[in-house]
């Protein structure tokens, strides 16, 4: 495989970033997650670190160096994420589970897959057109598909961002599964949050990705974009960008024609340390990031030892 990658997270005008996103690639398979915390919900950074984490670490066990079924493994491990976040619930007895959209894909074979939950999108851009996005599962997109608003409705909506179906949910999460589709040399997906496409248009976003040079200032032209809209009233922004193939024969691709065959690389985004004193609730951070990743451990040792009583 050869394709050029890059991520960044912003925290925007909010006092904290509950957005958490990472890539992992092995010699023949390739793995995108990217997960929002639901700001409305506490400990949302749980709740997307721990589904990061989780597809992440199941990746690098079982692409060796391909995974036998992708579409298998989005639904099973993003169900799996859903499990641990009630069980994080009950272990901890919080008074509501924390919350998550997450959207990830698998590119094996030349073949991407997608699976998603919630509003955080994955666009696939060909030769300056988009061929496909995901469909939001939120209130809006539910009320024009039903034919109650227009599209310039959506926009401006007043629950343009609340979505029906999360991880962390009271109900099981609808986990989306879209068709598979065959990658062409020079193909563009991005993952991003709603922080990024509340604030820059589909046409915008076309348009940032294919006017620049390289993934890497096409994402970063996006970000800055969406952060100088959502100065004051924003989200976080964060997105991946990925091309795929070399076209450019950049310096900066990546090639696992060398890779060992069990091998695998994780880059996880840093996010910055949260910033106190900004007179929002900052109970919601009473998780330090290393509290998160023992939580996380925690979990998964119980969820291994129910599966083997079962």
């Amino acid at each position: 495989m050869k394709f050029t990658i890059y991520q960044n997270s912003r925290q925007g005008p909010r006092p904290y970033n509950q957005d958490r996103l990472a890539y992992s690639y092995s010699k023949d398979a390739l793995l995108l997650v990217l997960a929002d915390g639901m700001g409305g919900y506490r400990h949302g950074e749980v709740a997307a670190q721990l589904a990061v984490t989780t597809m992440t670490e199941a990746f690098q066990r079982l692409a060796v160096p391909t995974l036998s079924s992708p579409a298998k493994f989005l639904i099973d491990h993003i169900q799996q994420v859903h499990d641990m976040i009630d069980q994080l619930m009950h272990e901890r007895e919080m008074l509501e589970a924390p919350r998550t959209t997450i959207v990830a894909a698998v590119v094996q074979r030349g073949v991407l897959y997608c699976a998603h939950v919630g509003d955080s999108r994955l666009y696939h851009f060909r030769d300056g057109h988009l061929l496909y996005r995901t469909e939001d599962h939120s209130i809006v997109q539910s009320l024009y598909n039903k034919g109650m608003i227009s599209k310039d409705d959506m926009s401006t909506h007043p629950y343009r961002h609340k979505v029906y179906s999360c991880l962390g949910g009271d109900v099981a999460p609808k986990i989306e599964l879209s068709d598979r589709q065959e990658l062409a040399e020079g193909d563009t997906i991005l993952l991003c949050t709603d922080g990024v496409w509340g604030a820059v248009a589909d046409d915008q976003i076309k348009s940032l990705l294919s006017s620049n040079f390289t993934i890497n200032d096409g994402v970063t032209a996006l970000l800055d974009q969406a952060e100088a809209v959502s100065q004051e009233h924003g989200d976080n922004m964060s997105a991946i960008g990925l091309q795929w193939g070399d076209k450019l024969s950049s310096n900066v691709a990546v090639s696992t024609v060398t890779m060992a065959l069990g091998a695998t690389t994780t880059i996880m985004n840093p996010v910055m340390h949260n910033q106190a004193g900004t007179g929002e609730d900052l109970d919601s951070m009473d998780f330090t990031d290393e509290e998160i990743e023992n939580t996380i451990a925690e979990i998964q040792q119980a969820l291994l030892k129910t599966k083997r009583i079962q």
